[in-house]
C-alpha cells in the first residue's frame, strides 16, 4: 500500500506537471527553462538520499578531480535536470518548425542512410541531454520513432509520457513481456527502434564496464539488430550553450559477422557502453548522476565485458579494481 506522504508528494508532482504542462501554451522556451533550473536549483538545496547517490557516483568516476569540481558538476547536474523539464513542457505542444529550428543534426545520415521500408534502425543512447528531445527531433524530422520504456509508476506520469513520446507518430514499446516483438516488427516495418541501456535494470544482460566499474547492462539493444540484420547507431543529445539541442548520430557499430551471436552481443553492449561513457566525460553536467547504475556486482568467476572483450570478475589485480 502507497503512503500517505507518497501519495501526496505524487499529487503535488503530478499537478506541478499539468501546471507547467498547461504553461507551455503562453510562455517561451526561455522562460520554461528558467523555471525548470529555479526548480532543479531548489531541490538540490534539501539533502536527500538522490544528493548523497549523486556526489559518491561522482567521486568513483572522477576520483583524480577534487570535490570544487565535483560539487559544481553537481550543481549544474541539478540545473541541467530542471531545464530538461522546462524544454518537456515546451517539447510538449512545440510544432515541428519551432523544435527543428532549435534543434543541429550531426551525422543524420548514418542513422537514416540505411532504412528502407522493412528495415529499420536501432538508435542506442543513454540519458544523456535530453533524450526526449532526441526522439521528438527525430520525430519532427519525418523518422519513424518507437521507443523501449519502463511504464511509470504512476499511470498519470504514464499517460503523460505515452502522449509526449506519441507525436508526430511515435510508438512506445512498454519493458516487459512482448516488448521484444513489437520492437522486432518495428524494425521490420522500416522504423528507429530508440534504446536507452545506460541504466540497471531487470532485464536479460552482462556486466559491461562503465566508468571502470562493472555495470549491469541490457543485452537487448545489440541482440535485436543482430537477429535482423539491422545497422546499430549510436545517438546522443547534448545541450549547447546558445540553446540549441545538438544531436548527434555516429556511423553504424560494425558487428563480427562470424562471432557466436550471444558472445557478439555481449561485446556490441560493452563497446555501446564505452560509447556512452565518452559522452558522459563530454557534458558530465547533463546525465542522470543519481541513478543506481552499480546497483548490482559481478559475482566471483562471473564475465565482466570491455570494448575489448571479456574477463571474470574477481581473477585479476584489473577485475578487482573494477569491483
Amino acid at each position: 500500500m502507497v503512503s500517505l506522504a507518497r501519495r501526496v508528494r505524487d499529487d503535488l508532482g503530478y499537478f506541478g506537471v499539468r501546471a507547467l504542462l498547461g504553461g507551455s501554451r503562453v510562455l517561451p522556451l526561455a522562460a520554461l527553462r528558467a523555471v525548470g533550473r529555479t526548480l532543479g536549483a531548489t531541490a538540490l538545496a534539501f539533502p536527500g538520499r538522490d544528493r548523497a547517490r549523486a556526489r559518491a557516483h561522482l567521486a568513483q568516476a572522477f576520483p583524480d578531480r577534487d570535490r570544487t569540481w565535483r560539487d559544481d558538476v553537481l550543481r549544474r547536474c541539478a540545473r541541467h535536470l530542471g531545464t530538461l523539464l522546462g524544454e518537456v513542457a515546451w517539447l510538449w505542444s512545440a510544432p515541428p518548425s519551432a523544435i527543428l529550428g532549435r534543434t543541429e543534426f550531426v551525422g543524420l545520415e548514418n542513422l537514416t542512410g540505411g532504412l528502407t521500408p522493412d528495415r529499420g534502425a536501432a538508435l542506442v543512447t543513454g540519458h544523456c541531454g535530453n533524450w526526449e528531445w532526441l526522439n521528438l527531433g527525430l520525430g519532427a524530422v519525418g523518422v519513424g520513432m518507437t521507443v523501449a520504456a519502463r511504464e511509470v509508476y504512476d499511470p498519470r506520469f504514464d499517460e503523460v509520457a505515452r502522449r509526449l513520446r506519441g507525436r508526430f507518430g511515435g510508438e512506445t514499446a512498454l519493458r516487459g513481456r512482448g516488448a521484444g516483438a513489437k520492437l522486432v516488427q518495428a524494425l521490420r516495418r522500416g522504423r528507429v527502434i530508440g534504446l536507452l541501456i545506460d541504466q540497471d535494470i531487470a532485464a536479460p544482460g552482462v556486466y559491461a564496464t562503465f566508468f571502470g566499474r562493472p555495470a549491469w547492462t541490457a543485452v537487448g539493444a545489440a541482440l535485436l539488430p543482430l537477429r535482423t540484420g539491422c545497422p546499430i547507431v549510436p545517438g546522443f543529445a547534448a545541450r549547447r550553450s546558445d540553446g540549441t539541442m545538438r544531436l548527434e548520430f555516429d556511423p553504424p557499430v560494425v558487428p563480427d559477422a562470424g562471432a557466436d551471436p550471444e558472445a557478439e552481443a555481449a561485446r556490441l553492449t560493452a563497446v555501446l557502453t564505452a560509447r556512452i561513457e565518452r559522452q558522459v566525460r563530454a557534458h558530465p553536467e547533463q546525465w542522470v548522476w543519481m541513478h543506481k547504475r552499480w546497483r548490482h556486482e559481478p559475482g566471483e568467476g562471473e564475465l565482466v565485458w570491455t570494448d575489448h572483450g571479456a574477463q571474470p570478475a574477481g581473477r585479476s589485480p584489473a577485475a578487482a579494481r573494477l569491483r
